[in-house]
């Protein structure tokens, strides 16, 4: 009895190939694979063998490559491998569809996923490059791809495939996805030769969403056509797949990677340490790789952290510090300071000046004057140098807005030290990696009585900082994470003798701050300064209209 099944699908296979597209065809097929209506389990497809024709990359020797070839596919080789082939391209493009598009045109994506994976691979990657690039401009596109995707690429990093390309001298990716995405990063941050990937149809400056008329890229027909018929890369690594198996077996050495390279994760990371590039800046909204399942906890959450972030600012402006730091580590908030006692923190010389003290901040979002008077329990004077208004409304604290004009700025900054305490952020822009920005030595020609601040936040969902969005919203999204945190530590005063009434230049005082709180926050120190960061994300310099 239970061969008339099969039989009777066998028939429906038939019929269902000559009358539909290939892609319906194929869903069918799956539906076959799966046992879904049709197949008892009994009469399941078993899967595939777990052993490979070719070893891993581990065993590639790595020595006296540097005049060789490498050939590698992107997604799922020089990536980890995803523990669900189906989602591998999935958190990419919802990460376009997120930053370059919209919050519609990403929950699109997502409810679109459930009828992407009765699709064959071809008809989906079509789909999800459809959804994420339609109507988009080329600029803002290929914007997003260099400066969100690579924090999520570097962390993805294929450890034995990373180590590959950095001994071996040429290097070429071959890849489906559409070129823009990866191009930037991987000749930027890789130092990659060439980049073969597919090209998308356009209309002016915008993107149509359709391939273009090659199609996608077939990466073994790629490989004959851009290398001749004749000549053979050293080396090709690929995926343990039926797709990347003639792909690699056209090189001298083939090496596969395979899913256990994904399990063990932690053994297989890239260390920050050694990135080719450090990964100073970057930009975007989403904190963590949005796959299908993360994607959907994140849309379920927004409408609660709307009303949550509203909730924490309701409470800082309204309610006494006390009781607002209450409430909000109820709502979520974990806020941290450490090293501030009113009575010890500054000498008793200082009661008697007139001028109120400089707390001086590493900078990481907008909120950081707000957080540290809070948890001061003692109001602020922030100073700023580009602010939004809407932040300006919300801020339960005064901010004073810089014009950039360094004897204007000194003297405003001088008479908010008369009328209180002061804190100023020199790096003048915020930074989300482990870095210190260079420091405006400014602040230290104002007044002796300097406090160093370290401060630091995490965030699970979203980042509170953008260059090229909406900055009003920094705030909001900071505040809509469920658990942020804030830790803050307070630095003994600044002796007499690191300040300019003891003979030290603003440069000497600038850098000696900004090496004590990267020391306690275990930050490194650079160079760049705020200049740098909105030419490299944005294309500007940051200002914000007032």
């Amino acid at each position: 009895m239970a061969v008339f099944p099969r039989l009777l699908f066998n028939l429906m296979q038939r019929v269902v190939h000559q009358l539909l597209p290939n892609s319906c065809y194929t869903a069918a097929k799956k539906v076959k694979q799966y046992g879904f209506f049709f197949k008892p389990p009994s009469l399941r497809t078993p899967h595939p063998p777990s052993f490979s024709l070719y070893p891993h990359v581990s065993k590639c020797s790595l020595q006296d490559r540097a005049s060789h070839t490498l050939v590698s596919d992107f997604h799922g080789s020089l990536l980890r491998p995803s523990s669900s082939k189906d989602c591998s391209f999935f958190p990419y493009f919802m990460l376009l569809a997120f930053e370059g598009g919209s919050l519609v045109r990403a929950l699109i994506l997502l409810l679109s996923w459930p009828i992407l994976r009765l699709l064959d691979w071809e008809s989906k990657l079509k789909a999800m490059i459809f959804i994420s690039f339609c109507g988009l401009p080329i600029k803002s596109m290929a914007n997003v791809s260099s400066t969100v995707l690579p924090n999520f690429y570097l962390d993805n990093l294929n450890l034995h495939v990373f180590e590959a390309f950095q001994a071996i001298g040429c290097k070429v990716v071959f890849t489906s996805v559409p070129r823009v995405m990866v191009e930037g990063f991987l000749r930027n941050y890789l130092k990659v030769d060439d980049v073969v990937g597919t090209e998308l149809q356009t209309c002016g400056n915008y993107f149509t969403g359709l391939v273009s008329g090659s199609g996608l890229v077939v990466k073994h027909k790629a490989l004959v056509e851009y290398f001749g018929e004749e000549r053979r890369p050293d080396v090709g690594i690929g995926a343990p797949d039926l797709h990347d198996y003639p792909f690699i077996s056209l090189c001298k050495e083939a090496y596969i990677v395979n899913n256990e390279d994904s399990k063990g994760w932690r053994s297989s990371v890239v260390g920050r340490e050694r990135y080719p590039k450090p990964l100073i800046f970057h930009d975007g909204r989403l904190a963590f790789l949005p796959t299908p399942l993360a994607a959907l906890c994140m849309f379920m959450w927004i409408p609660v952290g709307i009303f949550v972030a509203f909730f924490r600012i309701c409470i800082g402006i309204v309610l006494p510090y006390r009781l607002a730091i209450l409430l909000g580590c109820w709502s979520g908030l974990r806020i941290t300071l450490e090293g501030y006692n009113r009575t010890t923190t500054l000498d008793s010389k200082q009661h008697i000046s007139k001028k109120g003290v400089l707390f001086v901040c590493s900078h990481r979002t907008l909120l950081d004057p707000v957080f540290l008077s809070t948890s001061m329990g003692k109001p602020l004077i922030a100073v700023t140098y580009s602010l939004s208004k809407f932040s300006e409304i919300i801020a339960p604290i005064k901010t004073v807005r810089l014009a950039r004009d360094r004897a204007k700025d000194g003297e405003a900054m001088r008479r908010m030290l008369e009328k209180g305490d002061l804190v100023v952020c020199p790096e003048g822009t915020t930074c989300r990696e482990p870095y210190l920005l260079r420091f405006s030595p400014l602040f230290a020609e104002l007044t002796d009585e300097i406090v160093p601040v370290a401060v630091n936040t995490k965030v699970s969902m979203f980042y509170g900082t953008t260059a090229s969005g909406l900055k009003w919203l920094d705030p909001v999204f900071f505040l809509m994470n469920p658990r942020p945190s804030y830790q803050m530590v307070v630095l003994p005063k600044l002796p007499r003798e690191w300040t300019c009434g003891g003979g030290k230049s603003s440069y000497e005082v600038a850098n000696y701050i900004q090496t004590q709180l990267a020391d306690v926050l275990g930050f490194e120190c650079t160079k760049l300064t705020r200049k740098d960061k909105y030419l490299m994300l944005a294309g500007n310099e940051g200002l914000v209209a007032s």
